[in-house]
């Protein structure tokens, strides 16, 4: 089991700056992948940024160049660094971890995903 616990939204006008903080706790060396997921009012959940526990990321077209993603070694705390911050990026940003363990020799992998509870980000004058 892991377990993931979001800080650091809030409200913020256009143009400001959040980071947002992921702790994960429990197995966390079975992690081999975490990132940041939003999900707007009446909207589908939506990829942002992954890490892998080797340190390569990956951000959405659309937040390149103003959100950052880092963190994830040894698999415990992830960070997502939002720049000139817009009124569309205002949603519950959810962040998610994915494991993976191979219980025996000759056994198959054991892949699970966890999610945090979200932290609301808010853009507005």
């Amino acid at each position: 089991q892991v377990q993931l616990v979001e800080s650091g939204g809030g409200l913020v006008q256009p143009g400001g700056s959040l980071r947002l903080s992921c702790a994960a706790s429990g197995r966390t060396s079975r992690i081999t992948d975490m990132g940041w997921y939003h999900q707007a009012p009446g909207k589908e959940r939506e990829l942002v940024a992954t890490i892998s526990s080797s340190g390569v990321s990956h951000i959405i077209d659309s937040k390149k160049g103003r959100f950052t993603i880092s963190g994830g070694n040894a698999g415990n705390t992830v960070y997502l660094q939002m720049n000139s911050l817009k009124a569309e990026d205002t949603a519950v940003y959810l962040c998610n971890a994915k494991t993976r363990f191979v219980p025996c020799i000759e056994c198959q992998s054991i892949v699970r995903e966890y999610w945090g509870q979200g932290t609301q980000v808010t853009v507005s004058p």
